[in-house]
């Protein structure tokens, strides 16, 4: 399946202050978020953020957060982003089939998202090198499962290149920038 650019939007689930430290290369991840987000911002692509009980594990982590400045944050108490009512309305109204999904923790938040997300009849894009767990094993059981659950996977690169289609413009200079 090829993704389109006019049907797709972007899912950051759960990048927290309190758990965050703790995750299996959280400083890849510190890298490879923020790029992955400016990338899909110069594409246009519309983001939503969750974050998962924000009293007890803080907000979105400053190196992420920079990237979704202005982008109103969807506060959650399931470990399913489509449990929360709020979320699954904004993503209807997008209109969007397709969501790009990056977050922690792979094995809980994620997992249970992305099988959510096909038994509503959306197509989830999980971008492997933007996702984590604490435990190396648990993301890479949960990446297993994801596949088996009929999700695509892929990297960061891969996508914003997918979505861009062909070399030349401010576009392609932008995103080349990005991923140099």
């Amino acid at each position: 399946m090829r993704i389109n650019p006019n049907n797709v939007a972007c899912l950051v689930i759960d990048f927290q202050e309190r758990i965050f430290p703790a995750i299996h290369e959280h400083e890849k991840l510190s890298r490879t978020v923020p790029i992955l987000l400016e990338g899909l911002k110069t594409l246009e692509i519309p983001i939503f953020v969750t974050e998962q009980y924000v009293k007890g594990l803080g907000q979105t982590v400053p190196e992420i957060a920079r990237s979704i400045e202005g982008i109103n944050r969807i506060e959650k108490s399931s470990f399913s982003c489509c449990d929360e009512p709020r979320f699954m309305l904004e993503l209807a109204n997008s209109g969007k089939d397709n969501v790009i999904v990056c977050g922690i923790e792979s094995h809980v938040c994620v997992l249970q998202t992305v099988i959510d997300l096909k038994q509503h009849g959306y197509h989830p894009i999980v971008v492997e090198d933007c996702i984590s767990s604490r435990k190396e094993n648990d993301k890479k059981i949960a990446l297993l499962r994801m596949q088996q659950e009929g999700a695509i996977i892929t990297t960061y690169e891969a996508i914003l290149f997918e979505l861009l289609r062909r070399s030349g413009g401010e576009t392609f200079k932008a995103i080349s920038k990005l991923v140099k």
